[in-house]
């Protein structure tokens, strides 16, 4: 049974995922069905936490929009997201950045990783 599972989500996997990581700066192109049609509606903001692997790895992405924060999860190997762009690489000590949910401003930003 393993096996068959194995296979079927090797399928589904995309060739080609975008190298982000937690505390980056990305851009979600998210593909939204509205009727008939189909657009691409872009949600930027930081990467707060990866998790899961293979076919079910997702990704979880928090901005502040009109003073409200909003999250999204989005799977990683979903036909749905059409591309992940990094703006900025975030320097981060953490696998999970939880507590930037609490914070407000100045204090909710990522310092910039310098190479």
């Amino acid at each position: 049974m393993n096996e068959i599972i194995r296979e079927i989500e090797a399928e589904q996997l995309k060739e080609t995922v975008s190298d982000f990581s937690v505390g980056d700066t990305v851009k979600v192109y998210g593909k939204i069905k509205e009727g008939n049609r189909e657009r691409v509606q872009v949600f930027e903001g930081t990467v707060l936490k990866i998790q899961g692997g293979s076919s079910r790895a997702t990704f979880t992405v928090r901005k502040v929009s009109n003073g409200v924060g909003v999250e999204k999860t989005w799977p990683m190997h979903s036909p749905n997201v059409e591309k992940v762009e990094v703006v900025r690489r975030g320097k981060v000590r953490r696998a999970k950045l939880n507590y930037l949910r609490d914070r407000v401003g100045k204090r909710a930003k990522v310092k910039e990783l310098v190479k």
